[in-house]
């Protein structure tokens, strides 16, 4: 039985806080020990550290944000709320691309950048499917096929 998020944002805005969360939490931890082990200098390695934590704490913010406007969007159906999401998961992929771009030799970067371009085209459909509904319910358009009536004589 697959799930189907038709209208959903706020479900895939927690999908993608979770996700990203956890992998530039991983990144950062790579990217602190690997420069504390590499450099002779324990200065190197503390700025290192308070720099990945300061670039955590900017990217679960504004992740925390979006997730706040995915479940706005959600329940209000709100069309400015939904525009607003579009917009900042249109940042989230530019920012995705330019990773995919100029991604180094790991490949933990590459992995998270890949993971931001996906869930922002997806989220971004689903705020988009809201705004085309207008603030009523989400349906899946279907065709309606007729039958060819049988006639018994």
């Amino acid at each position: 039985m697959a799930v189907r998020l038709t209208y959903q944002t706020g479900i895939a805005t927690t999908i993608q806080f979770i996700a990203v969360s956890v992998l530039n939490f991983m990144s950062g931890i790579y990217s602190s020990v690997n420069q504390c082990i590499s450099s002779n200098s324990s200065s190197s390695c503390v700025g290192d550290v308070v720099l990945q934590i300061g670039y955590f704490l900017v990217i679960t913010i504004w992740f925390g944000a979006l997730w706040l406007a995915g479940f706005a969007a959600q329940d209000r159906r709100s069309r400015r709320i939904s525009q607003l999401l579009i917009m900042g998961e249109g940042i989230v992929f530019l920012i995705g691309l330019f990773g995919l771009m100029h991604h180094k030799q790991s490949i933990l970067p590459l992995i998270i950048s890949i993971f931001e371009v996906a869930t922002s085209i997806w989220i971004a459909w689903l705020a988009f499917r809201l705004i085309r509904a207008k603030g009523g319910r989400v349906r899946v358009r279907s065709h309606v096929r007729h039958r060819k009536s049988s006639t018994k004589a």
